[in-house]
């Protein structure tokens, strides 16, 4: 049985991720941080699984991390633990360059020392862009826009010198916006289609945006973590965008996702600077042409499909609480 250690596992990436893995015979350790209350609710389904266990751990632990590794020996490790939210980051330059950046390093030097024949995924990001003019691929020169990208081009960039300098097998991802209906309910998309169940339901009024004209090339968590495993499956290491190769506005979601509810976003949603960024990203939108050649990686959830199924699920949420609500009355 193969091995993989997945840090970031009780993020949306990360349990469909360990999804993947165990459906394909993996034994699965999942680092997670000590903290006072759980916060595993995206992997609970897979508890009474034999083949994953979880293991306390931390990007700004090295010691923790070369223990971790030493003992297990990993056939994959996959880096997808971060502070990932980039508006926040402007707020936690300090710690997001020590977890988002750093933390590559420590996980390198751990396989480096303890265990060089595990393959390294680290999860970087199309923020690495920010002002890149699209469609950007593996060439398109890096302009990152905030502190989360900076410490993110950092992480990239160690992970390629690893590859170079000790031949370790560390690929990048690329990855373009990520989302699905466990995306985390303060980024936007999540954001958009929370508020939306509660306001069919009657228990919220109005939903608080920043700039909505700003453009991504949305994916399903489905779709890209899929790509993580190929990646490291494949006979060579490299870096790799992983996109659909179309973008949409944020305006563009907000029409989508009312428009299933036979709703008009402009009745509900009002503009709100305290959610811009001191610099913002306008247009990221990817070609996946790398990925598709060498390791045959397509995207087969469409925007409208994800959208809907993010729509469908937070509706039902919103339902729950409705019921709730009425049984306190």
């Amino acid at each position: 049985m193969k091995t993989a250690i997945v840090t970031g596992i009780t993020g949306q990436v990360g349990s469909y991720l360990a999804e993947h893995l165990i459906n394909d015979n993996y034994k699965v350790y999942g680092i997670i941080r000590r903290a006072s209350s759980f916060n595993t609710q995206r992997i609970n389904h897979l508890y009474k699984n034999p083949n994953l266990e979880l293991i306390y751990g931390d990007l700004v632990d090295s010691s923790g991390l070369t223990t971790t590794i030493g003992d297990i020996k990993p056939d994959h490790f996959y880096n997808l633990a971060a502070m990932s939210h980039v508006r926040v980051s402007f707020d936690t330059p300090e710690y997001t360059g020590d977890v988002d950046g750093l933390g590559v390093i420590r996980c390198l030097e751990a396989i480096r020392k303890t265990s060089p024949k595990t393959k390294f995924y680290q999860a970087s990001s199309s923020e690495l862009f920010g002002s890149s003019l699209p469609p950007q691929n593996e060439q398109t020169p890096f302009h990152p826009r905030s502190p989360y990208a900076v410490a993110k081009l950092y992480g990239y960039w160690a992970t390629v010198n690893y590859r170079e300098a000790y031949r370790l097998f560390c690929s990048n991802g690329i990855v373009f916006n990520t989302e699905s209906p466990r995306r985390g309910e303060t980024f936007v998309t999540r954001k958009i289609t929370r508020a939306l169940g509660r306001i069919v339901y009657d228990l919220q009024d109005k939903l608080f945006l920043g700039n909505i004209d700003a453009k991504r090339d949305w994916s399903h968590a489905k779709d890209s973590s899929r790509a993580m495993k190929m990646m490291l499956e494949h006979d060579k290491p490299g870096d790799f965008c992983i996109a659909t190769g179309k973008s949409y506005s944020v305006m563009e979601f907000l029409e989508e996702a009312f428009g299933l509810c036979d709703l008009k976003y402009q009745d509900y949603v009002e503009f709100n600077p305290k959610y811009l960024r001191p610099s913002e990203v306008d247009h990221l939108m990817g070609n996946a042409s790398k990925a598709k050649e060498q390791f045959g990686w397509e995207p087969e959830y469409s925007f409208k499909e994800l959208v809907k199924e993010m729509v469908d699920a937070d509706l039902e949420i919103a339902k729950k609480e409705y019921i709730i609500k009425l049984d306190k009355i």
